[in-house]
């Protein structure tokens, strides 16, 4: 908690005083007290039992440990380094990630309902993979609640023609894995576009497209970077719609010859 690595025993107040100061990181590092009591309608006392709760011998103490706490927390949230986005898209023309899309084509060509879905910020470029599919090659609906398990009223011979699309940074959503075994006793494919080849949500997958980049994590908060998820999505889809495209051009041509 703050610099804390244990958590105090807060009064209401207290609450009431920490969940100011979280919220005001910037300001509060260099209000006067008499100025955060007036902002957090306390006494001055009652911000210095607090600062004492945070051990700290008075408030200039705790002001000079939360200023050091804030630049600490700045300097871990790191710069956007490109250079992991550049090393992404060389691997994309490797002739592993063709493959891997090249098979998740092939099988998303001949299924006629796509579901895409996700948790968290991967639940986002879920819901974008579903309007940028049903816009260029298929029926594609975006599963906004996974804890629901409508595969089970859904017969063989249909769920059979259902793809699930699922983005996941670590693949270890403990929600989604339970969805997508679901459908696995039910004959639907899945596809997972995920960070790793090891992670239960890719050995659950019949096609696996992974993008290999570091993992980032901010004050609990897993942060990873999405955009090599929303690259491989508009990816796969214009494969497909070329894939079911050419392909029809094709059988018209040998039925009018």
């Amino acid at each position: 908690m703050l610099f804390l690595e244990k958590t105090p025993q807060l009064s209401d107040t207290d609450i009431n005083i920490y969940q100011y100061i979280v919220t005001h990181l910037e300001s509060v590092q260099y209000m006067r007290i008499r100025d955060l009591a007036q902002a957090t309608f306390a006494s001055t006392a009652s911000i210095l039992r607090f600062c004492n709760k945070f051990e700290c011998n008075g408030y200039s103490e705790f002001r000079v440990r939360l200023q050091s706490y804030v630049q600490s927390q700045q300097e871990k949230l790191k710069k956007v380094d490109e250079t992991i986005f550049i090393n992404f898209l060389q691997r994309t023309n490797e002739a592993l990630f063709q493959k891997n899309i090249n098979d998740a084509t092939q099988l998303l060509k001949e299924k006629e309902l796509v579901l895409f879905v996700g948790h968290g910020s991967s639940n986002i470029i879920a819901e974008y993979g579903a309007l940028y599919f049903s816009s260029l090659c298929s029926v594609a609906l975006s599963v906004e609640n996974p804890a629901n398990y409508p595969i089970n009223f859904i017969y063989q011979n249909i769920s059979s023609k259902i793809c699930v699309i699922v983005l996941s940074v670590s693949g270890e959503t403990e929600e989604i894995i339970e969805y997508l075994q679901h459908f696995k006793r039910n004959n639907s494919s899945i596809i997972c576009i995920t960070n790793s080849t090891k992670s239960t949500i890719a050995k659950l997958s019949d096609v696996c497209i992974p993008y290999y980049i570091t993992e980032e994590s901010f004050e609990g908060s897993n942060i990873t970077s999405q955009v090599p998820a929303l690259y491989t999505v508009e990816y796969l889809a214009r494969q497909v719609h070329s894939a079911k495209f050419y392909t029809t051009k094709s059988e018209k041509q040998d039925e009018n010859e």
